[in-house]
Protein backbone atom coordinates (compact mmCIF):
# COMPACT_ATOMS: atom_id res chain seq x y z
CA UNK A 1 0.00 0.00 0.00
CA UNK A 2 2.35 2.93 1.13
CA UNK A 3 4.58 1.79 -2.23
CA UNK A 4 1.96 2.48 -3.99
CA UNK A 5 0.78 5.58 -2.51
CA UNK A 6 4.83 6.62 -2.92
CA UNK A 7 4.87 5.47 -6.73
CA UNK A 8 1.68 4.18 -8.45
CA UNK A 9 3.53 2.78 -11.22
CA UNK A 10 2.94 -0.99 -11.04
CA UNK A 11 3.13 -4.35 -13.09
CA UNK A 12 0.40 -7.22 -12.45
CA UNK A 13 0.07 -10.51 -13.66
CA UNK A 14 -3.65 -11.39 -14.49
CA UNK A 15 -4.98 -14.57 -15.27
CA UNK A 16 -4.60 -18.31 -14.12
CA UNK A 17 -2.02 -20.74 -14.51
CA UNK A 18 -3.42 -21.41 -18.14
CA UNK A 19 -2.34 -17.88 -19.23
CA UNK A 20 -0.94 -15.24 -17.68
CA UNK A 21 -0.85 -11.45 -19.28
CA UNK A 22 1.55 -9.40 -17.62
CA UNK A 23 0.23 -5.95 -17.30
CA UNK A 24 1.05 -2.09 -16.44
CA UNK A 25 -0.58 -0.19 -14.47
CA UNK A 26 -1.29 2.95 -13.10
CA UNK A 27 -3.01 2.79 -9.44
CA UNK A 28 -5.12 4.77 -7.69
CA UNK A 29 -6.61 4.94 -4.27
CA UNK A 30 -10.44 5.28 -3.71
CA UNK A 31 -11.64 7.89 -1.32
CA UNK A 32 -12.85 6.51 1.68
CA UNK A 33 -16.45 7.02 0.24
CA UNK A 34 -16.21 4.85 -3.14
CA UNK A 35 -14.10 2.39 -0.66
CA UNK A 36 -17.03 2.09 1.58
CA UNK A 37 -19.57 1.30 -1.44
CA UNK A 38 -17.39 -1.06 -3.05
CA UNK A 39 -15.67 -2.74 -0.06
CA UNK A 40 -18.58 -5.76 0.82
CA UNK A 41 -18.00 -6.83 -3.18
CA UNK A 42 -14.48 -7.47 -2.46
CA UNK A 43 -15.25 -9.15 0.42
CA UNK A 44 -17.94 -11.68 -1.71
CA UNK A 45 -15.38 -12.47 -3.73
CA UNK A 46 -12.32 -12.54 -1.24
CA UNK A 47 -13.62 -13.26 1.73
CA UNK A 48 -10.29 -13.10 3.64
CA UNK A 49 -10.52 -9.43 3.46
CA UNK A 50 -13.24 -9.30 5.33
CA UNK A 51 -11.77 -11.23 8.15
CA UNK A 52 -8.89 -9.04 8.16
CA UNK A 53 -10.63 -5.98 8.17
CA UNK A 54 -12.83 -7.22 11.48
CA UNK A 55 -9.21 -7.81 13.30
CA UNK A 56 -7.36 -4.52 12.55
CA UNK A 57 -8.40 -1.02 14.14
CA UNK A 58 -7.48 0.21 10.50
CA UNK A 59 -9.21 0.47 7.20
CA UNK A 60 -8.44 -1.52 4.57
CA UNK A 61 -7.58 0.33 1.59
CA UNK A 62 -8.93 -0.03 -2.20
CA UNK A 63 -6.63 1.00 -4.97
CA UNK A 64 -8.14 1.19 -8.88
CA UNK A 65 -5.67 0.34 -11.31
CA UNK A 66 -5.76 1.20 -15.04
CA UNK A 67 -3.51 0.14 -17.60
CA UNK A 68 -1.12 2.01 -18.71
Amino acid sequence: MHNLRANPRARVEIGSQSGIETVDVIAHELPRAERDRLFDRVVAAAPGFGEYESKTSRIIPLFELKRV
